[in-house]
């Protein structure tokens, strides 16, 4: 079962912003599969959300997309999201130098630099939304109000 643990990164900028959440530990399942993430923390994977970054293909500006774990993101829905005529998931080994982020532990709140963010609209559906507190084997619960205290972001439809 999920249990409380030290503190994030992601929570200390929670914390500095007064903004109110829940944290979740699940390090002793080893797993970074979203949809075994949400079973360990008992949890509806329509609730917990993963964090990708992309590359747009023409401008190659980096874009932020959160999804529920359980959905795999469209790429001409989320290149219409943010005005991009294609848009590509980034390399693995590219997201710790320009996010502070390794997979599996990626977060949209305390990345290295803001990037345009989009959050599936079924996250407007949920009182709360689990997220990535920012390292492997750990997770956040935050209203996706509180969210946006944090960071700015826009709704679209953004799954197949």
């Amino acid at each position: 079962m999920a249990k409380k643990m030290e503190k994030t990164n992601v929570m200390r900028l929670l914390d500095q912003k007064k903004v109110p959440y829940e944290s979740y530990c699940y390090i002793d399942a080893a797993t970074t599969v979203g949809t075994e993430v949400a079973a360990v923390l008992g949890q509806d994977p329509n609730q917990v959300f993963k964090t990708l970054v992309t590359v747009g293909g023409k401008t190659k500006q980096n874009f932020v997309f959160v999804i529920p774990v359980n959905r795999e993101l469209d790429l001409k829905k989320a290149a219409n999201a943010v005005g991009e005529k294609s848009i590509e998931m980034i390399k693995s080994k590219e997201l710790l130098p320009l996010t502070g982020y390794i997979h599996g532990g990626c977060s949209p709140i305390g990345m290295k630099k803001f990037f345009t963010t989009t959050v599936h609209e079924s996250a407007k559906n949920f009182g709360t939304i689990f997220f990535s507190g920012g390292k492997i084997g750990y997770q956040v619960e935050v209203s996706p109000e509180d969210l946006g205290k944090m960071i700015r972001f826009e709704y679209a439809d953004l799954c197949e």
